[in-house]
């Protein structure tokens, strides 16, 4: 059973939509919404979260339907979820517990589940009283106990202990994967991110012809994955998925993914990817705003992605594209992961990025050297070339890695640095 408890303020179709996606994260979870209940409230009773007339039509409409539990859209306090799971004798969840759980079965590296399990620790630590169960199973063993002291305290601080241990494990991750990027210094770093299921996997799986996992459903990735994208005209990038942004999204969880979210941080450009065919593509472009601010990632340089052009028609298109134009001058493309002809204006754009990050410069090449010759061609942009009869003369956009390293050879002669 689903419950919302918008604000009066709040529109009625905002509010249809946030228990609408409820619904979807409901079924990525595993469960069938069987019913559904709205208060529109002016603020929230402390008691219930609902007015206490409501919570027992709740109570009523839960054991007429034969729910066996109920998710708030609101995120409620530990006193409000045992009052309420008192009144209605079935498990009450809100839509933070949710998240968290949908995660806990979506994790697939070691590295996700151990951000999973700090988030889910850290969201359990104050609702132990109403959701206790024994977890000294986390220690394999109590033994620490104290005289006289209660299975609650205990718990409490073996969970305590947990979630410094899952701490000092992920420092450690982010240490090996500062080391990874370091090692791909140089090269041209793109990091997806957006909405969750706005299409950042297929448009990463399309862009680098890599096999990545894609479901048409919320949050049908966590893990983050790397691949290497040909632009084409010689150059490539680094592109990396991050885990999708969605409303309220869960305090404990943006924190315990941080690490990963670093690949953001190291990105030269962020591409957010939004889904243009969702009518509510607005609010989400900003709740993924807002968390890009919580994440000190606001003004890291963007490009808007509008994916998913193939499920909107001419008009839809050329209305987006105006209302786009009024937003912001942030640049914008629109693509379809499913049709890669379209993402060719997407490839421009980045090659454009690279162009403007390297140096242009007159290089003089001994004949000789082929090896040197064919690096300029491989890493960077030949713009002109004069062959004479000891020598190659070329204009070309070169990345400071590759101008270093023909400096060091004998007989290269570089000058002309625009």
């Amino acid at each position: 059973m689903l419950v919302g408890a918008p604000s009066r303020s709040e529109a009625r179709d905002v509010a249809d939509e946030h228990l609408h996606e409820l619904a979807r994260l409901t079924d990525t979870a595993g469960g069938e919404v069987v019913g559904s209940l709205v208060q529109r409230l002016d603020r929230p009773n402390p008691r219930y979260y609902l007015g206490e007339g409501k919570a027992r039509s709740l109570a009523e409409l839960v054991e007429e339907r034969e729910a066996n539990l109920v998710i708030f859209d609101e995120e409620l306090s530990p006193a409000q979820g045992k009052n309420l799971e008192e009144l209605i004798k079935v498990r009450v969840m809100d839509r933070s517990e949710l998240i968290l759980d949908i995660f806990a079965t979506r994790a697939r590296s070691s590295e996700a589940r151990m951000q999973v399990e700090l988030a889910q620790l850290e969201y359990l630590l104050p609702r132990l009283r109403r959701m206790w169960s024994h977890l000294s199973r986390i220690r394999g063993g109590i033994g620490l106990r104290g005289p006289g002291e209660t299975q609650l305290e205990t718990d409490r601080r073996l969970i305590g202990t947990r979630i410094g241990e899952l701490k000092r494990k992920l420092r450690e991750v982010a240490k090996a994967r500062a080391v990874q990027r370091k090692s791909r210094a140089g090269l041209f770093r793109v990091a997806l991110v957006g909405y969750t299921n706005a299409g950042k996997s297929s448009l990463l799986r399309t862009l680098s012809g890599a096999d990545l996992f894609v479901e048409d459903r919320l949050f049908a990735t966590l893990d983050s994955a790397t691949r290497s994208v040909d632009l084409g005209g010689g150059y490539e990038a680094l592109a990396t998925d991050t885990v999708g942004f969605i409303r309220k999204l869960p305090h404990h969880l943006i924190a315990s993914f941080r690490s990963t979210l670093e690949e953001s941080r190291e990105a030269d450009i962020l591409l957010h990817v939004i889904d243009s065919s969702h009518p509510d593509w607005e609010e989400q472009r900003e709740v993924v705003l807002e968390v890009l601010d919580e994440l000190s990632l606001a003004d890291q340089e963007k490009i808007l992605v509008f994916n998913k052009t193939d499920r909107i028609d001419d008009t839809e298109r050329e209305s987006l594209k105006q209302r786009i134009r009024s937003l912001e001058s942030t640049p914008a493309v629109f693509v379809s992961a499913h049709q890669p002809e379209t993402l060719e204006a997407l490839k421009e754009t980045l090659r454009a990025r690279i162009r403007n990050r390297l140096a242009r410069v007159a290089i003089r090449i001994p004949v000789m050297d082929g090896e040197a010759i064919a690096t300029v061609y491989r890493e960077g942009e030949v713009i002109d070339r004069v062959d004479e009869a000891l020598d190659v003369r070329l204009t070309a956009r070169l990345p400071e890695g590759v101008l270093g390293r023909l400096t060091a050879r004998e007989g290269i002669e570089i000058g002309g640095v625009e």
